[in-house]
């Protein structure tokens, strides 16, 4: 399968500003790819560091002005998956900061204690998030976490997500968040979808059902949104003025949500 992605995230920075891009692809990919930051028409100078599980991070130290950064990719074909320990296992299963797995504990074993497996309880979770809530755009905050969420029965997908890797934790699966690019998505925009870890391997799960999970690329995984947003301004100050991203496959696949998906 074939994968074209593109962002480009227009900052107005008002004080200098010290900043962390996530939008490149995972280097577990195949990819030919571009990345560039300009201010005020001028190129910058960018750093790139190491993330968690094959992500990627710019970083960009910029004066006042119009910063543009602009990243492509074409992506042909898999990657291999990378290696899990106990530890990272042990990590996944704790509370974090937006997915709140100790209080919605009574909820996870209410809803999911019957289940008979660990895959039973994914797509269970995944549906019944599904049912909970409504997909409204701008109706949470950056700092909601699973349980206002839950209580507001509405938010976007990074919300969908949180609440699936909390019940997930809750009955006892590793679970994490994944910033991915979703050919398929409407309206376009970076996507979050939940991972939990089944059958010895890690499986995606996307409550919102908006993209198919084959299609899915791999940007930042971790924790929660704190471990995965597009950009965090580490000091100074700088607003979004503007934001596009892209994404197209060769091939869109329908999304079987009862198959155990692994993303590529």
């Amino acid at each position: 399968m074939k994968r074209d992605v593109s962002s480009r995230i227009v900052l107005t920075v008002t004080e200098t500003a010290d900043l962390v891009f996530a939008i490149a692809v995972s280097s577990l990919y195949r990819a030919t790819e571009s990345f560039t930051a300009t201010l005020d028409g001028v190129p910058v100078d960018v750093s790139e560091l190491p993330d968690a599980h094959g992500g990627r991070l710019h970083r960009i130290r910029s004066g006042p002005g119009e910063l543009v950064v602009s990243y492509t990719a074409s992506i042909d074909g898999e990657a291999a998956p990378l290696q899990t320990g106990e530890t990272e296992l042990l990590i996944y299963r704790r509370p974090s900061r937006y997915a709140e797995s100790d209080s919605l504990a009574p909820t996870a074993a209410a809803e999911f204690s019957a289940a008979p497996d660990a895959a039973s309880v994914l797509t269970s979770v995944a549906a019944w998030v599904g049912t909970q809530l409504a997909y409204v755009s701008g109706s949470s905050l950056p700092t909601d976490g699973a349980i206002r969420t839950l209580l507001n029965r509405q938010g976007v997908c990074r919300d969908y997500a949180h609440l699936c890797v909390a019940l997930l934790r809750a009955s006892g699966i590793p679970a994490r968040v994944v910033a991915v690019y979703a050919p398929g998505l409407s309206p376009m925009d970076f996507h979050a979808v939940a991972e939990g870890w089944v059958d010895g391997a890690w499986r995606a799960v996307d409550a919102t059902t908006l993209a198919p999970r084959s299609t899915l690329v791999r940007i930042a995984t971790g924790r929660d949104a704190s471990d995965t947003a597009f950009l965090n301004v580490l000091s100074g100050r700088a607003d979004i003025a503007s934001m596009q991203v892209g994404a197209v496959a060769d091939v869109l696949p329908d999304d079987d949500l009862t198959r155990l998906v692994s993303l590529a």
